[in-house]
């Protein structure tokens, strides 16, 4: 039972790092569930501070991923339709066979979302767009390094337990 759990709790830590990058996935949550998992076999014994911890890092990241982009927009005097447009460009850009997709996707759907709220002011929408894109790039990087950190603190259990 224990090498079930272990293995889930690994894609679990897998799907994370994806889920930092993916829109749809919260990537530090579902790490922190492979921690979880790895503290619930028989082999690892419960460490409630590291859970703690843990879980209270990756709230904080899931709520920092929906601030930050939002705080980029408004900072550059975008909009709502500028923080949908990111989002949306991002899951067209991951689907679209285009080199780098996933980068050049929220930009552009930023900048699509500012001219639909405003078509007349596009040096404005240009300016909104960069700034949702580079609050886009921080929440996704600091969701990455979490769920790195994780990756890390699961195998280094895992290797020191399962011998």
């Amino acid at each position: 039972m224990d090498y079930i759990l272990l293995s889930i709790g690994l894609i679990c830590m897998i799907v994370g790092i994806l889920g930092s990058f993916l829109p749809v996935l919260p990537g530090p949550p579902i790490s922190w569930l492979g921690l979880l998992l790895l503290f619930c076999t028989d082999a690892v014994p419960m460490n409630y501070w590291i859970l703690g911890i843990t879980l209270f890092l990756a709230v904080v990241v899931a709520i920092l991923d929906y601030v930050i982009p939002a705080k980029g927009t408004k900072r550059f005097g975008g909009s709502k339709y500028g923080i949908w447009g990111t989002n949306i460009g991002l899951i067209i850009g991951l689907i679209a066979p285009v080199p780098l997709g996933f980068i050049i996707g929220p930009f552009v759907g930023a900048f699509v979302g500012e001219l639909i709220y405003n078509s007349s002011d596009k040096k404005r929408a240009f300016k909104a767009a960069t700034g949702s894109f580079l609050g886009f790039l921080a929440s996704t990087f600091i969701k990455f390094v979490v769920c790195m950190v994780y990756l890390g603190l699961f195998l280094y259990i895992a290797w020191d337990n399962f011998k």
